[in-house]
């Protein structure tokens, strides 16, 4: 479950950081760029390869914040929604 867990995160991460990429060297030119009041030195394949692993992190963080906040209450508490994983102690509620 926690290898599907990463690739529920990683893939549509590497797929949206690729389309941001794409967007905005569509209308930014790397030699254009400035840090810190001066000119880029390095060279372009460095800038793309540079934005692409910012925006993969920033849209890692963004798709872990949205599978960690899609669990159930009972995933939180006793680790596991699948029956066979769950601790010997977890018993669900059975309602009023």
């Amino acid at each position: 479950m926690l290898t599907q867990g990463w690739m529920w995160i990683a893939w549509p991460a590497f797929v949206v950081a690729g389309v941001l990429e794409v967007v905005v060297f569509a209308f930014v030119d790397p030699s254009d760029l400035h840090w810190l009041g001066q000119g880029w030195q390095g060279s372009r394949e460095a800038v793309y390869t540079l934005a692409f692993l910012v925006f993969w992190g920033l849209t890692l963080l963004s798709s872990g914040l949205t599978l960690l906040l899609s669990r159930s209450p009972l995933e939180v508490n006793h680790g596991s929604s699948y029956v066979g994983e769950r601790n010997a102690d977890c018993v669900p509620d059975k309602g009023p």
